[in-house]
């Protein structure tokens, strides 16, 4: 109990560092990169002067270190801020009259909500779906490493990550969608929207996880404890439930969740993107075109967030498994 709670005090302090060093970053970045995002706001049309007023209003003229501290003072509250974009009914407002000021503004906390369960499904799905795959090839080949199982998963696992996501999209939506119509693609009206977006994400998760258990699985039978348990009475298929799969799980956890950060970043924001799918990282996207910076400021501290949770989730149950394992 006492490793526990040292264990999540110091990676705790040391994960709200890396929050705020991101935050800090992605701060300074959006403020530092040409264009102003007040003129999207208010549209071509809007004179300099009104560019500047409302400029000023948002505290967008103050100095840099004055405006993460006061996002930071926000922040401890438990306030993202306003969207520049967003009108409190989800919809965009840019260059129209209504965008002037932050009145009528949806907050990005209650956007992220709004999102979130979308991504979490689309995420949920995919994991699924890739765990069901990966799982009993990863284990069969490391089991024979030299069989016919392995090299079929070598190669599978091969095309999988080879395979770009975009044109993997785009071929599913034509084939699958479009032409033989047993799935929908583009939107959100219904559970089965998801399935080939998920899809999307199942392929590169697993081609990572096969090659990742079956390795983990080859080397723990190699150990020597593995034969010392079969000379002493245990069958071969007890030491490999309760002991083989046992150790070989642990790397598969270490990178899992870091594939599962690399998901949450990269691929989910690319998949929603393609399939107009509602969910956390469409709205990232948009926001990005739409230099909606409290949006993207508010995705990138709770992404991180999240990030930092993950990791020390699998650290703790890696230790929980192997208690040789200190973190």
């Amino acid at each position: 109990m006492a490793f526990v709670l040292s264990f999540l005090l110091r990676r705790l302090s040391q994960g709200l560092v890396i929050i705020l060093l991101v935050g800090f970053v992605i701060f300074s970045l959006l403020r530092i990169i040409p264009g102003d995002p007040v003129r999207m706001m208010v549209g071509p049309m809007a004179s300099e002067e009104q560019v500047e007023e409302i400029a000023a209003e948002l505290g967008l003229r103050d100095p840099m270190v004055v405006q993460f501290g006061r996002y930071l003072f926000q922040l401890s509250q438990g306030d993202l801020g306003k969207s520049f974009i967003k009108n409190k009914s989800g919809a965009s407002s840019a260059g129209g009259r209504e965008s002037q000021g932050l009145d009528n503004k949806a907050n990005v906390l209650d956007l992220i909500i709004s999102t979130v369960p979308f991504s979490l499904q689309l995420a949920g799905l995919g994991i699924a779906f890739a765990l069901l795959f990966s799982i009993p090839l990863g284990i069969a080949a490391g089991l024979r490493p030299s069989g016919i199982i392995a090299k079929i998963a070598f190669a599978i696992s091969s095309i999988f990550v080879s395979l770009p996501n975009i044109w993997l999209a785009i071929l599913l939506i034509l084939v699958i969608s479009t032409n033989l119509q047993w799935l929908p693609a583009i939107g959100y009206k219904g559970f089965s929207y998801t399935i080939l977006p998920a899809i999307i994400l199942a392929v590169e998760l697993s081609a990572v996880i096969v090659r990742a258990l079956s390795s983990s699985v080859t080397a723990i039978m190699q150990e020597s404890y593995v034969q010392a348990g079969v000379v002493r009475g245990l069958s071969m298929g007890h030491m490999i439930r309760h002991h083989v799969l046992r150790n070989s799980s642990i790397p598969m956890l270490n990178l899992f969740g870091a594939q599962l950060g690399g998901l949450l970043l990269g691929s989910m924001f690319v998949v929603e993107y393609i399939f107009n799918y509602p969910g956390l990282g469409l709205l990232t996207i948009n926001a990005v075109f739409q230099r909606d910076f409290p949006v993207i400021q508010g995705v990138a501290i709770i992404t991180t967030a999240v990030l930092v949770l993950i990791n020390i989730i699998v650290d703790l149950i890696s230790a929980g498994i192997d208690r040789r394992l200190q973190y």
